[in-house]
């Protein structure tokens, strides 16, 4: 998928799995190989070793450095921004987001150009490019068009994963995949913080009296599946550019202490769009899923309880203003007119926050903002975290030979957009794992 078709891909059904959560907020999750990867804005960052530490397992920090190192050689680059991306980083410079960290993967505060999936000629590297590049292809089969249903468990005493039930989504048939009978052998679960616990669930590992509630075996009564899960609120001002923009997903971004990031992507095939977006980073909000079908096919119940800390109210609204100031800069003056609404109230030509009999309500109506136009990040994280469904390697706790390995086991989301760190974690994980076997 090229980048000037990328814009609205996550809102693409071919692709990927929309749904409203119970605040009322659309959502998607991805349905296609490469997961995420396939159809989010692309932007690849590091954590920083503060959160490195934080995640469990990660002991050895040059296998950190050279297994980001090994993604950022395969799918990775630090791209050439044009026009508007440079801009809008001198906007956020220019708004007091600094210093100025040039192109780095790293996560450091103020602003910077950081790395992408797309390459120079606007080509998306998913993840799953990552096979052809490194897999020994003699030992990995991948099967598409195919739905996993639930996970496969045998053997008396403590339960042991022995495979998944299948579906063939071009005949409808199920059937199973079984692991070798190895002592190595194990399932290894990445559907993410919405679809792995959804998929524990229908295995029968999750709260007994939801489990119960619904029909299902219970394997494992693990209460907190499922639980805590969380989605960075964000906010976003749209803008109708007076000027031609180049098409771009997320490249430059700005990186608050106090605790907000911001991003813009622009253009389409057909407008001069403009999207500008502030992250509230490690919210305190959570919510939780459950079940509302046995189909694995079928979304969940999500709830998020977006903003309902009210740090998290505190932080937007801190991020609001600063995103405000930004669109007021003069970097920023070429890709806005006049006309344009602000947040706070008034328009760029006369914006509510310069008036001083209007100033004192700017951080109420801010507020209103924030809680009126809540958007996800997608980052979702923290639905099977360790400690409480699985151990510090990853496994299921109460079973054998099934591990979790995706963004449900953290409790943040690292770095300003997570991926990379997810994907660094499983080839760490993985050599791990080889050291082990």
């Amino acid at each position: 998928m090229r980048e000037e078709n990328s814009a609205l891909s996550i809102l693409d059904q071919a692709h990927s799995q929309g749904f409203f959560t119970t605040d009322l907020v659309p959502n998607a999750r991805a349905r296609i190989l490469g997961g995420g990867s396939s159809i989010n804005g692309g932007f690849m960052t590091r954590a920083p070793k503060s959160e490195i530490d934080r995640i469990v397992g990660l002991d050895d920090y040059a296998q950190v450095n050279a297994s980001y190192e090994w993604l950022e050689n395969g799918i990775a680059s630090l791209p050439r921004t044009g026009p508007f991306q440079t801009a809008y980083k001198n906007a956020l410079l220019q708004a007091g987001v600094t210093p100025d960290n040039g192109e780095t993967y790293d996560h450091l505060p103020g602003t910077k150009v950081g790395g992408t999936l797309f390459d120079e000629n606007g080509t998306r590297r998913p993840a799953s490019n990552l096979l052809p590049l490194y897999a020994n292809l003699t030992n990995v089969q991948v099967v598409i068009n195919a739905l996993v249903q639930k996970i496969i468990f045998s053997g008396s005493g403590t339960p042991r994963a022995v495979g998944v039930q299948v579906m063939a989504r071009l005949s409808g048939k199920t059937f199973a995949i079984l692991l070798r009978n190895s002592s190595k052998s194990e399932v290894i679960l990445t559907a993410g913080a919405i679809g792995t616990p959804q998929l524990l669930m229908l295995s029968g590992i999750g709260p007994r009296d939801h489990l119960q509630a619904k029909n299902i075996e219970v394997v494992v009564d693990s209460p907190e599946v499922g639980k805590n899960i969380v989605d960075n609120p964000s906010t976003r001002v749209y803008i109708l550019s007076p000027s031609p923009v180049e098409v771009s997903l997320i490249q430059s971004v700005g990186i608050d202490p106090s605790g907000t990031y911001f991003e813009a992507l622009s253009g389409t095939q057909h407008s001069p769009t403009v999207v500008v977006t502030q992250k509230v980073a490690n919210p305190r909000s959570s919510g939780e899923i459950q079940l509302l079908t046995l189909n694995a096919d079928d979304n969940p119940q999500v709830t998020f309880n977006y903003l309902k800390d009210p740090v998290d109210m505190q932080t937007c609204v801190s991020g609001a203003n600063t995103l405000e100031e930004v669109l007021l800069t003069s970097s920023f003056s070429h890709f806005i007119t006049g006309l344009q609404p602000m947040p706070s109230g008034g328009t760029v030509a006369a914006p509510n926050r310069r008036n001083p009999l209007l100033k004192p309500t700017i951080n109420t109506t801010l507020a209103l903002y924030c809680q009126l136009s809540v958007a996800t990040m997608y980052h979702y994280h923290g639905s099977c975290r360790v400690g409480k469904v699985v151990d510090p390697t990853y496994r299921v706790l109460g079973v054998e030979k099934l591990r979790v390995l995706d963004g449900s086991m953290f409790d943040f989301s690292p770095g300003t957009n997570p991926q990379s760190t997810f994907m660094m974690l499983a080839r760490y994980m993985g050599l791990e794992m080889i050291k082990q076997a």
